[in-house]
């Protein structure tokens, strides 16, 4: 009888230990788990950080772009007035 209970009392005892190293091995997997998830998280708002980064340069470049156009128009106004007057100037000359 005392072999049966030494038995059982090692059986519960592998069996305890047992369950703390899979406890502890569970709870490092859920604080992995928490870890990765924060950091993914803050991976996530950085994207939509830098997209909404990349979207307002866009929107810079066009508007620059629009610029550059209105400013290349303007100097084709101008180039066609000094051609203007320069011939103007040349008819005056004779």
């Amino acid at each position: 009888m005392e072999n049966q209970n030494q038995a059982e009392t090692q059986t519960k005892t592998v069996a305890q230990s047992l369950a703390e190293k899979l406890s502890a091995k569970v709870s490092k997997v859920a604080e992995q788990y928490s870890s990765l998830t924060d950091e993914n998280k803050t991976l996530n708002e950085t994207v939509e950080t830098k997209n909404a980064e990349i979207k307002a340069l866009q929107d810079e470049v066009a508007l620059k772009n629009a610029e550059i156009a209105e400013l290349q128009e303007q100097n084709e106004m101008k180039e066609l007035e000094m051609e203007d007057i320069v011939s103007k100037v040349e008819s005056i000359l004779g």
